[in-house]
């Protein structure tokens, strides 16, 4: 089935698309625009959309009042049982003569449920009668359909598996079963999900044959856990029906399926510049946040509580940091992420450790906007003899007699201890990259065979071993702390220093993150800035 709906260009005119999934989801920063966009395409076809506002009040009586289903219905999707044909045709009851288009509350609840009775005592009137013909006509009866009720009811199980809904005498309780007994409790003591859920579905199982339904803010009053169960309950209910969802949810949109996804980028007060998302290799998740974010994107190693992060996240401010755990992460994304259309106004970077990398690797990664510390590893970052003497100076220590020690502790006492097998992995490191440049994939045997030949014939071990010992022998026998924090990977040497400044070991880089987020923010910035990418601009 082809669903079409319509959207604005950016000068404000009205264009078509078209969608073979019955959902669309349009996402927004908060203040780009979204209930007034809502606003906008519901306008385009009144009578053939029926918007669900984001201002909605979840309550209602126990009891509810019972209508018949036409007046049920038009106090439902135009606000008022007794309006005329020309109200209806604007809504002019339900969006207060369009002066309340996105702030208005939707105090209907009880209509809802009201249009939902009638419907449902319609669908069973209509059985019945079917019933009765077939009797007089000696026929066999027809079966049962399911009704709106038992929809709706569907519905509830698919989102709430162990607390059922039913109806008595117009009132909607809620059952479960405790200590083999069953027990249930009434509307009024329902919770704000439970009435969410209620009150959205049955607007939907309400709504007429193949109708648009935009719903402003979908995830409000709902836990992630049972929002897309419910959304996807309803558009699997009603496949004739197409959903607009605008949100500003970016964990709702990348979970929605296939649906079509529409990014606004801007918004003016009056036009609205729109962009639709497709690059389904990339975690959509992942690509709504740094579309929400508005800002240039910096990929880095680690977690969300790595140092990496901690630290990036105060020297790049105008960033967007994204965590990517390993350094292969971070290389795939920076290359798939650059080559987004969706994020061709932002600027796309990688931050790796420089590790055991030869020169060359590192020249092939500044190709694709990935660069490298200037110290082997993030945690050097820490060690550097400029951020050194800060630390000391803030802690009230000699710094001159601090860096002193903690130069020849990390030079004399771990790095020469280590060259050898410090060498031995580099040389490793070296070898495997150089392998890892052989073109093997999509190519049949014979050529796979000679790209790996030709890699391993420019393979010369003993110039790789002689290059190695060379680099990091210099940095020793220099006596050179720049040189060897360039070269020595080994990330627990950090907490291993903070006895020279007076305090705990493990204490060190909780302190330097504590400072670099208070009074030495400036000293701290300053001190690892000359270890950062000149290239990436702060």
């Amino acid at each position: 089935m082809i669903y079409k709906y319509y959207l604005p260009d950016a000068t404000g005119n009205k264009t078509e698309h078209q969608t073979e999934s019955n959902s669309v989801v349009i996402v927004g920063a908060n203040g780009s625009g979204k209930s007034k966009l809502g606003a906008w395409m519901e306008q385009q076809d009144m009578m053939g959309i029926h918007r669900i506002g984001a201002q909605r009040s979840l309550n209602f009586k126990e009891n509810i009042p019972l209508q018949n289903f036409a007046q049920a219905e038009d106090a439902v999707f135009y606000g008022n049982a007794e309006a005329n044909e020309i109200l209806k045709a604007n809504k002019y009851y339900r969006w207060n003569d369009g002066k309340e288009y996105t702030t208005k509350l939707l105090d209907d609840f009880e209509k809802v449920l009201a249009a939902l009775i009638a419907l449902t005592n319609n669908e069973n009137s209509t059985y019945v009668d079917a019933c009765k013909k077939a009797e007089r006509e000696g026929k066999e009866k027809p079966t049962t359909t399911k009704s709106s009720l038992d929809k709706l009811i569907d519905v509830w199980d698919e989102v709430f598996p162990h607390r059922g809904l039913r109806m008595k005498d117009s009132k909607f309780l809620t059952y479960f079963e405790k200590n083999g007994k069953e027990e249930e409790y009434s509307s009024n003591q329902m919770s704000d999900g439970e009435r969410a859920v209620l009150y959205l579905a049955a607007q939907v199982l309400c709504v007429p044959q193949n109708k648009t339904l935009i719903v402003d803010e979908p995830e409000i009053h709902l836990h992630r856990s049972i929002m897309n169960r419910l959304w996807h309950a309803l558009e699997n209910s009603r496949s004739d029906c197409l959903f607009i969802y605008i949100t500003h949810d970016t964990g709702f949109a990348s979970l929605h399926g296939t649906s079509d996804k529409i990014w606004i980028k801007e918004y003016d007060g009056t036009n609205w510049v729109l962009s639709k998302i497709e690059e389904p290799e990339l975690p959509e998740n992942l690509l709504f946040d740094i579309l929400g974010s508005r800002k240039n994107v910096l990929f880095v190693e680690g977690d969300s509580s790595s140092y990496d992060t901690q630290l990036y996240s105060v020297l790049y401010p105008n960033y967007h940091v994204v965590a990517c755990g390993g350094c292969s992460q971070v290389i795939a994304r920076t290359k798939a992420f650059r080559n987004c259309q969706a994020l061709h106004d932002c600027e796309v970077y990688g931050i790796i450790d420089r590790d055991y990398r030869c020169d060359y690797e590192i020249d092939k990664y500044r190709e694709d906007n990935i660069f490298t510390l200037e110290v082997a590893e993030v945690e050097n970052l820490f060690l550097v003899e400029e951020l050194v003497r800060v630390m000391a100076a803030a802690l009230g220590e000699n710094s001159e007699a601090v860096f002193t020690k903690v130069k020849k502790y990390i030079v004399e006492q771990r790095f020469a201890q280590q060259i050898d097998k410090q060498i031995c992995q580099s040389i490793v490191a070296y070898l495997k990259y150089c392998l890892s440049t052989a073109e093997l994939s999509k190519k049949d045997e014979a050529e796979a065979k000679t790209s790996l030949n030709t890699v391993l014939q420019s393979l010369d071990y003993e110039q790789v071993k002689t290059t190695e010992e060379t680099r990091f022998r210099d940095a020793l026998d220099s006596n050179d702390y720049k040189k060897v924090l360039r070269v020595f990977n080994e990330k627990n040497l950090v907490s291993s220093i903070g006895t020279y400044f007076g305090i705990k070991n493990d204490a060190y880089c909780n302190k330097v993150i504590a400072l670099l987020r208070g009074e030495k923010h400036d000293a701290i910035i300053a001190a690892i800035v000359p270890y950062l990418p000149v290239e990436i601009q702060r």
